[in-house]
């Protein structure tokens, strides 16, 4: 009987892994889809506030440069302050959100109708390119033909 379930779960086990391994297969390929041209999001108050703490920090302490004490000093004055000394952070994020938003909106124009332009963009740098080779052969015919 433990023979019997043992080659029933092998076959289970097996049809796991298989299906494990193409899951993989699919998340390499829609990490290679993400466009460099796409605009960041945006920080939040609280990584806004980090980057001024952690120069206030490393001034502070300049021998502790490990990265999980001043996360850890940051998150503690964090939650420590009032919604008053938050505020100005707050207002930075919100203006950085603003403009992230006016970039996603011309991103996404430019990509419904500039697709065109994209391809023709390329082709332009094939044909530039392709126009340096074919003068260079015809720079070797040239020499050729002189001697």
């Amino acid at each position: 009987m433990k023979g019997g379930k043992s080659k029933a779960d092998t076959g289970k086990t097996d049809s796991r892994l298989k299906s494990k391994g193409a899951g993989a297969g699919k998340r390499q390929s829609k990490k290679a889809a993400k466009d460099p041209n796409k605009p960041k999001r945006p920080a939040s108050a609280f990584f806004v506030f980090m980057e001024e703490f952690r120069k206030q920090y490393a001034k502070e302490h300049p021998n502790n440069k490990a990265v999980s004490a001043v996360g850890k000093a940051g998150g503690e004055k964090w939650k420590s302050m009032s919604e008053s000394e938050k505020a100005p952070f707050v207002a930075k994020a919100e203006k950085r959100k603003t403009e992230y938003n006016k970039n996603m909106q011309a991103y996404n124009k430019k990509l419904a109708g500039g697709d065109g332009a994209d391809e023709e963009e390329s082709d332009k740098s094939k044909s530039e390119v392709n126009d340096e080779e074919e003068g260079d052969e015809s720079g070797e015919e040239e020499e050729e033909d002189e001697e």
